[in-house]
């Protein structure tokens, strides 16, 4: 275990960047956002960031290649361009098992070489928790928020900043960053605080007992969807802020000598999605709703040794305009008591 004072933790920053791009979460306009460091870039107090850090592997918008076209030939482009090495900062337990789901998703055969190089370029600084929030419901899914994980996992007191490394890349950069070695007895001493807060909040004994793999036929024709799903705007904001969801759809945009063809995110939410010359595969509300959360509590877990497709991060819970989300789902047609 490392250590360096909370007044000595920009020097720290400064020692970081010099090597590759850091970012950390910062305030600004009234919201918590991910930021490039430079000096005067005050790290945040809150919680969490308003958007997971999924963005800085998986971006909301990425050209993958263009496209010229002259008469009958066309020549293709690569426009890619090699990751440049960069950290990210005060990643909570939640998010960094989110790149775990991620993983599943883009590092499995045929890879995704856009995610692939992120993340080999990336370093995650993970930061635990001390004063989880009332839409936390991490443990449902089996994540510590006191011990973060990461490539290095940080704890931050009130005069300290504790720091372990969890993997080579992270011994790596520990090394370079001159850190005294401490007990670990202060981090220890947070933990049992933090356990305590979070067996206390509303959401402790929300579990995952009626869901997981094998459980499509129990629940996929379920009445409750019908009355879950009536509220839903289907304005997609809950997967937007979602650091699990993964669909995206592909675009061509014609600049008038050339193609480029880009991803942007996209929602099983919205009435247009996947939707080709044949039409759509879920044509109502109900059924896009149903698919949502079907795939992060059965289909996922179904093809994925029984991990869920949710972190339990409360994104959802705090932004969704009609306050329909993924515990209530789980409490109506999975019998979790109020």
């Amino acid at each position: 275990m490392l250590k360096c004072s909370i007044d000595a933790l920009n020097g720290v920053f400064a020692k970081i960047a010099a090597d590759a791009t850091l970012y950390l979460p910062t305030d600004k306009d009234g919201s918590t956002v991910y930021a490039e460091w430079s000096e005067g870039v005050e790290l945040s107090n809150a919680l969490n960031t308003a958007k997971s850090p999924k963005d800085f592997f998986f971006p909301q918008v990425e050209d993958l290649m263009k496209f010229k076209v002259e008469g009958k030939s066309i020549s293709v482009d690569d426009i890619r361009s090699e990751s440049e090495d960069f950290v990210v900062f005060g990643v909570r337990a939640c998010d960094v098992r989110s790149f775990d789901i991620l993983d599943r998703v883009f590092l499995v055969e045929p890879y995704d070489s856009y995610y692939a190089s992120r993340r080999e370029h990336g370093v995650i600084i993970s930061m635990a928790c001390s004063k989880p929030a009332e839409t936390c419901f991490c443990r449902t899914f089996g994540i510590d928020c006191t011990n973060p994980g990461g490539d290095i996992a940080v704890w931050k007191t009130e005069d300290s900043v504790y720091w372990n490394a969890n993997t080579e890349k992270g011994e790596k950069l520990l090394s370079k960053l001159g850190l005294e070695e401490c007990s670990d007895d202060a981090v220890n001493a947070q933990k049992e605080k933090t356990e305590k807060i979070m067996s206390k909040l509303p959401l402790a004994g929300l579990t995952t007992d009626g869901f997981g793999g094998g459980k499509t036929l129990d629940l996929f024709n379920r009445p409750e969807w019908k009355s879950l799903s009536e509220s839903c705007l289907g304005c997609g904001t809950c997967t937007f802020v979602c650091p699990t969801c993964q669909c995206y759809d592909v675009k061509d945009f014609n600049t008038g000598n050339a193609i480029i063809r880009y991803r942007c995110w996209d929602s099983c939410m919205y009435s247009d999605f996947t939707k080709m010359a044949h039409g759509n595969n879920r044509n109502s509300q109900v059924e896009r709703f149903r698919q949502r959360f079907m795939h992060k509590l059965v289909y996922y877990p179904e093809n994925n040794e029984g991990i869920f497709g949710c972190v339990g991060c409360g994104r959802c819970l705090a932004k969704c305009p009609i306050s329909m989300n993924i515990v209530k789902v789980m409490k109506t047609i999975g019998g979790n008591a109020e």
